[in-house]
């Protein structure tokens, strides 16, 4: 799920999320998430010649799918009419009604296969094993006795059970790379980690329906979560308590908007927020960013510090003291990724003997 800055809330708040016809067999569809800043995901349906195809399909929730059977009718179409449905990514916003729609009419689910890894791993830990690695995870990165408490509870009292952990396992993989089989249709595959080990962005490779009035670019770009117009994209560690390999999630992301910017779609429609045109200028942005804040956080490195504390001092979209207990993991994962890419640039290093580990800048 991506991270909102403030001024992405004041900008989608004054936004009304309506059914919004693209063009050339394009529409994108607002599904709300539940108690969420974001407010909703886009689910966009693109027309083939064998039926309606979704890319993503909203939060597994009835008032999700509402919107989304709704917003299907607006479009002239039917939950029942989809042939097939193409995951950016396994975050429940766009996954979670995935299986619900397959159920109703049979449509086949395309995901990249590292997260449909994720999915099936989800479906088949057992939900103390998942909870044992988190806490252990949190202790080495310094998370004080009243955060790591509420971990072990749930085993104490004997309830353990996760939300999510029945996610639809897809039936095809997507390819990166390759032209999905989409009677009718140019849509090529392309792979984007980072915010995901599986990410993809989804290029249609037609001409623009506004190619005439002077719009400039290659087609239109089906952008996920990688690529936002005001968002910048929750980068964190990669999770798989079975699987030590030591990734570089944000190096990943850096190098994946490279490949997006090379391909200067006239057009972005990313699945939150809203429809822009020229992705290299966006780009440029989000590497600047990033630049920004590992200078930013090499500074504060100064000073050997736990990842905990790294995050306690981070600049986040609200103070530290307001981030609910949840979304502390997730800043402090999103700190570790970026600790990752100092120790991989040479910057930073982790304290000899340190536990929980710290980390300096060199």
């Amino acid at each position: 799920m991506a991270q909102v800055t403030r001024g992405a809330q004041e900008a989608r708040g004054a936004q009304v999320a309506r059914v919004t016809d693209h063009g050339g067999g394009v529409w994108s569809v607002p599904v709300p998430i539940p108690d969420n800043p974001l407010g909703h995901t886009l689910v966009h349906l693109l027309d083939t010649d064998r039926g309606p195809v979704l890319i993503d399909t909203g939060w597994d929730d009835p008032t999700a799918w509402d919107a989304l059977t709704s917003g299907l009718a607006a479009c002239g179409a039917s939950v029942a009419d989809v042939h097939g449905v193409l995951i950016t990514h396994h975050h429940p916003d766009h996954h979670g009604l995935s299986g619900q729609v397959r159920e109703a009419s049979g449509a086949w689910i395309a995901m990249h296969s590292a997260d449909a890894q994720v999915v099936r791993r989800a479906r088949e830990a057992e939900p103390s094993h998942w909870l044992d690695y988190l806490e252990e995870k949190l202790t080495a990165a310094g998370a004080p006795e009243e955060h790591l408490a509420p971990l072990r509870a749930p085993r104490t009292s004997g309830r353990t059970g996760l939300p999510g952990r029945r996610p639809a396992l897809p039936d095809r993989e997507i390819v990166p790379g390759e032209l999905l089989g989409l009677p009718g249709r140019r849509l090529r595959a392309i792979w984007t980690p980072g915010h995901t080990p599986g990410h993809v962005c989804l290029h249609l490779e037609e001409a623009h329906p506004a190619a005439g009035e002077g719009l400039s670019g290659h087609g239109r770009l089906f952008s996920g979560d990688h690529l936002l117009p005001g968002i910048t994209p929750h980068i964190g560690l990669y999770e798989d308590p079975d699987d030590a390999t030591v990734t570089d999630p944000l190096g990943d992301y850096l190098d994946s908007l490279e490949r997006v910017a090379a391909l200067a779609p006239a057009e972005v429609l990313p699945a939150h927020q809203y429809a822009f045109t020229d992705a290299p200028a966006r780009v440029r942005a989000l590497l600047d960013h990033h630049e920004e804040r590992l200078a930013g956080l090499l500074a504060l490195l100064s000073t050997p510090l736990t990842p905990w504390r790294l995050a306690e001092a981070m600049e986040w979209n609200r103070p530290w003291e307001q981030i609910p207990f949840g979304s502390r993991n997730i800043a402090v994962s999103e700190a570790e990724a970026h600790l990752r890419r100092l120790v991989k640039l040479g910057r930073a290093e982790a304290v000899p003997g340190s536990d929980p580990v710290l980390y300096q800048a060199i």
